[in-house]
């Protein structure tokens, strides 16, 4: 086994293989989203691999297998904005798994990385009015896949709240994160989103903690 260097990473979503190994699956700049395996022994948090985390870790190539490890992990940045807020948490559940289930494995989008990462902290920094933001988060995503949703895209995947979507889409972030939105409204705006990326990525994109985030925003 060969040592390849460290890399920073966002966690996606974690399979457990065996007595005590891990899948990491992972989105990083050097390798897109990937999945990684590892041994975080008995000492180790489980919070280190909570959803959105970042961390570093050094990667050690196997060359009978594509599943490379990590070594070494630790965490970049604590997001102690996120980790002390419920919301906040049920948020990166929800958009970890989006970014999961929509990216495939392998492939490298061009400051995808990047923008995930200011969006991660963006969250991590925001004390009030962020309950629009996963909404935006989507659209923003969207943007950086490459489709750029103007309202006439978008507008035949969103039902009764094409107001609401069109003052989504053409408001600043911070104009955005003000818009008045009930629960009902801000649930179907997400999923209107979702079917829109479904139509794009041409897969079908089923989110099984969208169930959670309805239940926040009922």
């Amino acid at each position: 086994m060969t040592e390849a260097g460290t890399i920073e990473f966002i966690v996606l979503a974690t399979t457990k293989v065996g007595e005590n190994g891990l899948v990491l699956h992972t989105l990083s700049r050097e390798f897109g989203r990937r999945g990684f395996i590892v041994h975080p022994g008995k000492k180790a948090s489980a919070a280190l691999f909570l959803p959105l985390n970042i961390l570093e870790a050094d990667v050690v190539e196997n060359p009978k297998s594509e599943l490379w490890s990590l070594r070494g992990l630790h965490a970049r940045d604590a997001l102690s904005g996120i980790r002390g807020n419920l919301h906040k948490n049920t948020m990166t559940m929800f958009l970890s798994e989006v970014l999961f289930r929509t990216l495939r494995d392998g492939a490298v989008e061009d400051g995808l990385y990047e923008w995930c990462i200011g969006s991660i902290l963006t969250l991590n920094a925001l004390e009030a009015d962020f309950s629009n933001f996963h909404i935006r988060f989507l659209l923003e995503f969207a943007g950086a896949l490459g489709f750029r949703p103007t309202f006439q895209d978008i507008a035949p995947f969103t039902s009764e709240h094409a107001i609401e979507m069109r003052q989504m889409l053409q408001s600043s972030f911070s104009e955005a994160m003000l818009v008045p939105l009930s629960g009902s409204v801000r649930n179907s705006l997400c999923e209107s989103v979702l079917r829109y990326l479904e139509y794009h990525t041409d897969q079908a994109i089923r989110i099984k903690s969208l169930a959670v985030l309805r239940e926040l925003y009922g």
